[in-house]
């Protein structure tokens, strides 16, 4: 398995290193968030572990940049441990946020969670109909038109895309898309799927995003009735 570790401080960087190594992980360090970012697009990693301090580039930007291109799993690290920062950081794309000082057994055990969560690389480009979405550089297309998504509007049409033809409930979408349990009275998922049926399937004939009553939605292509 390959890490990249993102963090300024070269004590931190050579002890989660080595601590890594122990445990058969091979790991590339930067100490700038230029660096980083460098690293994290052309390099081949399992994780990116990304401090948010940074010099030149902070890790916010570093990810808004990584995102655009790869949904490598990123673990931000930070010394802010407010909610309004840990949900920032889940929004902007991070795959989970932990707060320093932390316990190397903590970091250790969230990277092979997040590893777990994707135990085989899927294709860069999937595709169904004329629905074409290619991972890497976050390019969505529709009968060969470019979509512009916003980050949460592509990983809701991934997780969709991925799993076609399985009906995903608002619980599992909303833990999968946003990493967070909503409330049973929170309409977020529905709006989101409202504002990505407007951009995918409005302006087609043959609609690929199908809500089943009482259960969820599902993606996938139907015969015409």
């Amino acid at each position: 398995m390959r890490t990249l570790i993102v963090e300024d401080d070269r004590n931190t960087a050579d002890y989660l290193q080595k601590g890594l190594a122990e445990h058969g992980f091979i790991s590339d360090v930067a100490y700038t968030g230029v660096d980083g970012l460098h690293l994290a697009l052309t390099g081949d990693y399992d994780v990116v572990v990304l401090d948010i301090m940074l010099p030149g580039m902070d890790g916010r930007q570093v990810i808004r940049e990584l995102r655009r291109r790869k949904n490598t799993p990123v673990i931000f690290l930070s010394a802010r441990g407010r909610v309004e920062d840990r949900v920032t950081g889940l929004e902007l794309g991070a795959d989970d946020y932990l707060v320093k000082p932390f316990a190397f057994s903590e970091l250790l055990a969230r990277i092979r969670t997040l590893l777990r969560r994707t135990p085989e690389r899927e294709p860069d480009v999937l595709r169904v109909s004329d629905l074409e979405v290619d991972a890497r550089t976050r390019r969505v297309t529709r009968a060969g038109m470019p979509l512009r998504l916003t980050p949460k509007e592509f990983a809701l049409l991934h997780l969709l895309l991925a799993r076609r033809g399985e009906v995903l409930s608002h619980t599992v979408i909303a833990e999968q898309v946003w990493d967070i349990n909503f409330d049973s009275d929170t309409h977020v998922v529905e709006v989101a799927i409202r504002r990505l049926r407007a951009k995918v399937d409005d302006p087609q004939a043959r609609k690929l995003i199908h809500t089943v009553r009482g259960v969820g939605y599902v993606l996938e292509e139907r015969g015409e009735t």
